[in-house]
């Protein structure tokens, strides 16, 4: 990304859910979707780590206390251009085993980085 970046208009929100054990070549699959994010250079990822939920397994995982889970889910969201997240979305279906994605049209209000 230049030193001065800006964008602003449509936009396209990627979100991936995929449990916290997934992994790709060794590391945690939600890492390495947001490293290949920022290598193609799109322009922002954020991975949150959920509470609670369940996907088509319909199996619930949870942070309580007395059922710690070691796999909760896990969100990864990418947001850019819609050319550039419908490019890189192939790459992310590739390295998905169990999940879901889903794209969501947004417009972009403000975007930028200054470096001072």
């Amino acid at each position: 990304m230049p030193e001065d970046f800006s964008f602003h208009g449509e936009g396209l929100l990627l979100r991936v859910f995929i449990g916290e054990s997934d992994r790709w070549h060794g590391r945690p699959l939600y890492e390495a979707i947001m490293l290949l994010a920022k290598e193609r250079g799109l322009a922002g990822c954020t991975v949150v780590r959920a509470l609670a939920g369940f996907g088509a397994a319909s199996r619930v995982h949870t942070a309580k206390i007395e059922r710690l889970s070691l796999d909760l889910p896990i969100v990864v969201e990418i947001v850019d251009v819609p050319a550039r997240i419908r490019a890189f979305l192939p790459e992310v279906e590739h390295m998905v085993e169990d999940g879901l994605a889903t794209l969501d049209p947004l417009e972009v209000h403000f975007y930028r980085h200054r470096h001072r």
